[in-house]
């Protein structure tokens, strides 16, 4: 069981381990991704740990993931739960042989090695006691289900990995990195991602619907951030934005929103992927379809009736998944 002054320090340290103390029914992994400057190579590791339940028949165990954008193949590799180690106060995760930090990932996997630098620094969601991360207020509610951290809307590469005998070389290309930790994934969720929007280079939009347990009922929380430079785009059920409508069907997901910045308009192409595991309750499941070859397009349009971004974000990972139905009948806040 984590202490008040562990949790205090995970809310303020979004990209360090929250998991130091807590035995049993927790999971905690990061989302590394990374696009060649061509936008020809495209993959997402995802390091992580997974501890069961008590009672239940599951082994505690370390891993990391790859997602091949290009192709749509995954592998998730296994280790031991004592093969994993990170530091609570930054990004410092190490699984096996494998490492990962703000320098860097140095990856030796079977299939694929190599290592591949940070050369810019990270570009975190602003972290204040009044708003820390992408979560906002509900950061400091304890017993949330699954919290979710922007460790940096994009970085610069560095350095090529060997995916047997077949080289991707990412230096000049970017970098995304964000995580999730808690008990388990949301039943039904929407979750996209591009920093690659023509004509804005620096751009970098994040986005998210799901359902969020809350005391005996649910709500669909949603959090969108768009970094235009720097100024940092922000839709959220904490800040008064609101849906005006959500769509989803087997080609599509077409979302618009008002809030503060004005009206964001998001349509993302569904094309098929990879399957990941994700933590459900009692073991890590193989049941995510995601990939890094989605399209989203997204207009922004100021409170005064302006289009500010009318563009098209590629190289995108989309994830559409669980309980769709539920999703969009559930009421938000």
């Amino acid at each position: 069981m984590r202490g008040p002054i562990a949790f205090i320090r995970g809310t303020r340290h979004p990209e360090g381990f929250h998991g130091h103390g807590v035995r049993r029914g927790y999971f905690e992994g990061w989302y590394v991704k990374l696009v060649d400057a061509r936008q020809e190579a495209r993959r997402a590791l995802i390091p992580g740990v997974f501890r069961g339940r008590d009672g239940a028949d599951v082994t505690d165990e370390a891993f990391v993931q790859v997602l091949d954008g290009a192709t749509g193949r995954s592998w998730y590799h296994r280790y031991d739960a004592s093969e994993f180690d990170a530091r609570a106060d930054c990004f410092d995760v190490t699984v096996g042989p494998n490492r990962f930090t703000a320098e860097g990932i140095s990856i030796d996997l079977p299939g694929l090695s190599g290592r591949v630098n940070f050369t810019t620094e990270f570009d975190p969601w602003p972290n204040t006691w009044r708003r820390p991360g992408i979560m906002g207020p509900y950061s400091w509610v304890p017993l949330m289900e699954c919290y979710h951290g922007i460790v940096s809307f994009g970085h610069g590469l560095d350095g090529a990995l060997d995916a047997a005998g077949e080289i991707s070389d990412f230096t000049g290309g970017r970098g995304y990195i964000e995580k999730d930790w808690g008990r388990a994934f949301p039943a039904g969720y929407v979750w996209m991602h591009s920093n690659h929007l023509a004509g804005a280079p620096e751009a970098s939009l994040v986005a998210s619907v799901a359902i969020i347990p809350w005391l005996r009922s649910s709500f669909r929380g949603f959090i969108v951030g768009l970094r235009l430079g720097r100024r940092l785009h922000t839709w959220a059920t904490y800040n008064g934005s609101r849906e005006r409508s959500l769509e989803i069907d087997e080609t599509h997901v077409r979302w618009s929103l008002e809030g503060p910045s004005g009206v964001l308009e998001l349509a993302a192409e569904r094309v098929r992927g990879g399957l990941l595991h994700a933590p459900i309750r009692t073991r890590m499941h193989e049941r995510v379809e995601e990939t890094l070859d989605a399209t989203v397009h997204v207009r922004l349009i100021d409170p005064s009736g302006q289009v500010v971004l009318d563009t098209q974000g590629t190289s995108a990972g989309l994830e559409v998944h669980g309980d769709l139905d539920r999703l969009l009948a559930v009421g938000t806040r």
